[in-house]
């Protein structure tokens, strides 16, 4: 039994395996607190489609032999050994159906592969709890679909998580396991866990391995959900361990990028750029808390200026390539799962549809130009700061009541989308509440490849504006 009064539903992984390792706690006690937390809650926030109380008991009863072997005989365990973990339907699990947040998939075909991420994580001894919500192939920045309903924020009921990986970063938020693996194509990691009050990570492009390839493409990045920032420098070097299948992955990486954490950010060069030179429509509340968050960055030492980068809103690059992958999944349906399919994602595929293959070119041509733009631009700085989204969570809705139309869908968030095009590690970190008591996030954004200094960053800040947590 545990010795600590310490609620187990509200602790960080990286405290999770002290506890474990000291015997004040164990994988058993906190998959089972978890488990009876997402048994009362989820009712109410719908984060998770698929629960798999059995299989997460089992794999605790295992992580705790090995914690038990691990102190009497100094026995080895997993990087993440008994933290309950969540998986985004988005992503292959063995023994689970991926539905993709969609009715046009077969939940009774054989589901024999787990995805790099899944498989790393298993061999890190996670506890794997289930599956999170998704909108339907994550076509959006909200969660909701035909096939699963509304995910809800646990800040407010009325409001959305956002998406796609809402279901990921709902869960983290309302202490359904403390982190979760969520996917990225124009913020779908960082949108969701600033309106949520989480630490999201965009890592650099192939530093995390995919399989199979998303089919909206090199924009499609995977990355952690978590409740601080060190549990998400646990969490990468994890899933950044190769795998053969991604031929689009980066070298392996063997660094640690828990090694210098807390090493600060004094000296470093920040640009501070509070529109991007575009945005027109920030809530003043955001601008207002990503201001005072830009002073606790000098006044942790850091070089500050402000300044933009230099590039015009890339939305139109964005919402192209996207919709030019929902045509592609869309003409591989039958008419029977068209039929059942999410208007919203019928829309965008009909949006692509119209794209000629020289329109395409031009797009890809634009996107090159920005990224050679972002690598150039980065070399006068160490990273570049924004704020995360410009709106705080709007309210939740079903699928199908909004036009789908590129402002509709990203107009919103222009401060992420830029940064799946460019490829560069971007994390988002709250930066406190609005008025209403709504999440804020900071948006931190490191050069090609910097993803240990972007993680330092985030954890400069956060170790002098501590990360809140909602009352559900």
């Amino acid at each position: 039994m545990s010795q600590t009064n310490t609620d187990l539903t509200q602790t960080p992984a990286h405290e999770l395996l002290a506890l474990y390792r000291s015997g004040q706690a164990s994988p058993v006690e906190v998959t089972q607190a978890v488990l009876s937390r997402i048994e009362r809650v989820n009712p109410q926030i719908n984060a998770f489609c698929l629960v798999d109380e059995k299989a997460a008991l089992t794999s605790a009863r295992a992580s705790e032999a090995r914690w038990q072997a691990h102190r009497q005989q100094g026995a080895p365990v997993g990087a993440l050994d008994g933290v309950p973990t969540s998986i985004k339907d988005l992503i292959l699990t063995q023994g689970w159906p991926t539905l993709r947040g969609s009715r046009t998939v077969d939940p009774n075909q054989p589901w024999d592969v787990d995805a790099p991420a899944t498989a790393r994580l298993r061999e890190a001894g996670a506890v794997l709890l289930g599956k999170t919500t998704t909108p339907e192939f994550g076509c959006k920045g909200e969660t909701n679909s035909p096939a699963t309903g509304i995910t809800r924020n646990p800040w407010n009921l009325n409001h959305t998580p956002g998406g796609s990986s809402g279901g990921t970063a709902a869960a983290v938020a309302a202490g359904l396991g403390p982190i979760g693996v969520g996917t990225d194509g124009a913020g779908s990691v960082r949108i969701p866990a600033a309106f949520c009050g989480n630490v999201g990570l965009k890592p650099s492009f192939g530093r995390v391995p995919a399989y199979p390839l998303s089919p909206f493409g090199s924009v499609a990045h995977l990355g952690p959900h978590t409740m601080s920032v060190r549990d998400a420098a646990l969490m990468t070097n994890v899933l950044k361990q190769p795998d053969a299948r991604d031929w689009t992955s980066l070298p392996p990486d063997a660094s640690d990028y828990t090694v210098g954490l807390e090493d600060g950010i004094r000296g470093l060069r920040i640009a501070y750029s509070p529109t991007l030179g575009y945005a027109k429509n920030v809530h003043p509340e955001i601008a207002a808390a990503v201001d005072a968050a830009v002073q606790q960055l000098q006044s942790l030492g850091a070089h500050v200026e402000q300044i933009d980068p230099g590039f015009e809103d890339p939305l139109e690059i964005t919402t192209g390539l996207w919709f030019l992958g929902a045509y592609t999944v869309w003409k591989g349906l039958s008419a029977e799962q068209q039929a059942v399919a999410d208007p919203d994602f019928q829309t965008e595929a009909e949006l692509g549809a119209q794209l000629s293959a020289l329109q395409i070119q031009q797009l890809n041509q634009r996107r090159g130009v920005l990224g050679s733009h972002m690598r150039q631009f980065m070399q006068r700085f160490d990273l570049l700061v924004t704020p995360a989204v410009a709106i705080p969570a709007f309210e939740a809705r079903a699928a199908g009541t909004v036009a789908m139309n590129p402002v509709s869908m990203l107009g919103w968030t222009p401060f992420s989308y830029p940064f799946n095009l460019t490829q560069q590690p971007a994390i988002t970190v709250p930066c406190g509440l609005t008025r209403s008591g709504l999440p804020m996030g900071l948006q931190i954004v490191g050069p090609m490849f910097g993803d240990a200094l972007v993680l330092r960053a985030a954890r400069a800040y956060e170790s002098v504006v501590p990360i809140q947590r909602p009352v559900i």
